[in-house]
């Protein structure tokens, strides 16, 4: 049986090209409800909504607030990965650990961004890597999340050959 997808995103964001921390956090606290009502289909949505806004918002941060969004990006990609998990969906939920780690090194290492981004990513890239290893002590070994592993090893190796 289908669950229906619930109506409050369409409330949360006010239109599509919304992209701000606030719009965000209506959309991800619309998304956590849902969840907490055992609806994941509709939390499913939301998580996603919040992931595009996010994606949205690193590429390009409000004056100060780049660390917040890199924060946003994180958790709206480790949301994903826990609602996936409980759905079973195993590689669907790697897929979204591995995702967010991957996506803050190459924002650390690329020259071309703000230096206060590249920080960020790379303070956040402390909690992805942690929950990528967490993953594997609950879950055992994945190939995907070896290969990010071992890219993440070489973007810091890269990563310490520039200057910030």
């Amino acid at each position: 049986m289908h669950q229906p997808r619930v109506a409050p995103f369409a409330e949360a964001v006010t239109t599509s090209h919304d992209a701000s921390l606030s719009s965000w956090e209506r959309v991800m606290r619309a998304a956590l409800a849902a969840s907490r009502a055992a609806q994941p289909l509709a939390a499913l949505d939301g998580y996603e909504q919040a992931l595009d806004i996010a994606r949205r918002l690193i590429e390009e941060p409000p004056e100060g607030r780049a660390g917040d969004c890199v924060a946003a990006f994180v958790v709206a990609h480790h949301n994903l990965a826990d609602l996936e998990l409980e759905r079973g969906r195993m590689d669907h939920a790697v897929a979204h650990l591995c995702a967010a780690h991957e996506t803050l090194l190459k924002l650390f290492v690329d020259t071309t961004r703000n230096p206060t981004l590249q920080q960020a990513a790379l303070r956040h890239s402390r909690e992805t890597h942690v929950a990528l290893l967490s993953h594997i002590a609950t879950q055992g070994p994945h190939p995907l999340i070896a290969r990010t592993l071992e890219l993440g090893e070489r973007a810091m190796n890269a990563g310490a050959l520039y200057p910030h």
